[in-house]
């Protein structure tokens, strides 16, 4: 497992980065393929924060768990991002296809940027990323994973159509999806 560690307003002790690899990287049994950990640690108002973010084959499981202790934190973060790989492979073997996280996912649609009037926009941000071929209740369960408001993917089950999906302010989900089938 590949790690990267971020400080915020503290400087971590080599031990505890050790600590850290140590218990993250018994998440790498749960998954085939190499594996991507982010780590930051803060302190915010007397209490330590630990953020892990763990990228497997185009899969994001991130947790943030706040105690007053850095360790306990860490401790804290690994079983809650345990848990939530779990409830998904669990969910994946039930509803949707079996062998889903066995696939290396080849990008097959790139986004371009287009030129805005800098008068009138300014763009203060860019992501690129890959948009996966998935279903709607796996389109769901990433969103939630990722804790987004929304999240944008291929709907397989409508001839890989670009779709968004998003969580409703009175509770719920919905749906956008394009009327027009993206072209490769």
């Amino acid at each position: 497992m590949k790690f990267v560690f971020t400080e915020k307003k503290v400087e971590i002790t080599e031990d505890l980065r050790k600590y850290a690899e140590k218990k993250i990287n018994k998440l790498d049994r749960m998954f085939k393929d190499e594996s991507s950990a982010y780590v930051t640690f803060s302190i915010e108002r007397g209490r330590h924060k630990a953020e892990v973010t763990v990228k497997n084959n185009g899969m994001y499981f991130r947790v943030s768990e706040v105690t007053s202790d850095m360790y306990a934190s860490i401790d804290s973060a690994v079983a809650a991002i345990e848990r939530q790989v779990r409830k998904y492979k669990t969910r994946l073997v039930k509803k949707l296809r079996d062998g889903v996280l066995d696939k290396e996912i080849v990008p097959s649609v790139r986004t371009q940027q287009t030129e805005a009037e800098e008068y009138e926009f300014e763009i203060v941000r860019t992501k690129r990323f890959s948009i996966k071929p998935m279903s709607v209740e796996e389109a769901v369960l990433q969103m939630n994973l990722l804790e987004h408001e929304f999240f944008v993917f291929k709907n397989q089950d409508d001839n890989d159509s670009f779709a968004v999906v998003y969580r409703r302010n009175n509770g719920g989900y919905g749906l956008i999806e394009s009327s027009e089938v993206i072209q490769q």
